[in-house]
């Protein structure tokens, strides 16, 4: 074993328990070993970075990622309340067009839902849209093209109950 692991292995050991007892009293033991891995996996890439003693800055560290994790849960339990109440809202929007195609964007992957959302939802175009997502514009316009690609062969998929009469039109406002 390297020096350099060694030396991580003994601050793992030292700190893991301390840095996981202060993520449990923060949010409760479902989070905190999922946390606890990302709090030393940072640690890890940042090796160099990591002060003596270590422990405040595992804690620093520990508490950024339960926070992103509290915001990143946040947006997904918003976003799956908001489409739910697409799909099960008030009777006028059960018109067979409109529910097939929600209910197909809402069994989506997170991915291309955000993408289609960026685009139709928010209104925002390609540089815009691919700098939410932190890509350059040509890769979001090749993701966006699978992803409407994706939720055509969705909606062409659906029980002849729930089909569309026509699939609406997807095709790529910017070539």
């Amino acid at each position: 074993m390297t020096d350099e692991a060694q030396r991580f292995t003994t601050m793992y050991d030292q700190c893991r328990q301390r840095v996981w007892a202060y993520v449990v009293a923060q949010a409760g033991r479902q989070v905190a070993d999922e946390v606890v891995s990302e709090t030393f996996a940072i640690a890890w890439r940042r090796f160099d970075d990591v002060p003596d003693p270590a422990l405040p800055w595992l804690l620093v560290v520990a508490r950024n990622v339960l926070r992103d994790t509290i915001r990143a849960e946040a947006r997904r339990e918003s976003l799956a309340a908001e489409l739910r109440g697409w799909t099960e809202g008030d009777p006028a929007e059960h018109v067979t067009e409109r529910l097939a195609v929600l209910k197909a964007v809402a069994a989506m992957s997170e991915e291309d839902r955000e993408l289609l959302l960026l685009v139709a939802w928010h209104g925002l175009g390609p540089r815009e849209a691919a700098r939410v997502v932190g890509c350059s514009q040509a890769t979001f316009r090749v993701r966006l093209h699978r992803a409407r690609k994706r939720l055509a062969q969705a909606m062409k998929a659906a029980p002849a109950a729930r089909r569309p009469s026509r699939v609406p039109d997807l095709s790529e406002e910017w070539s």
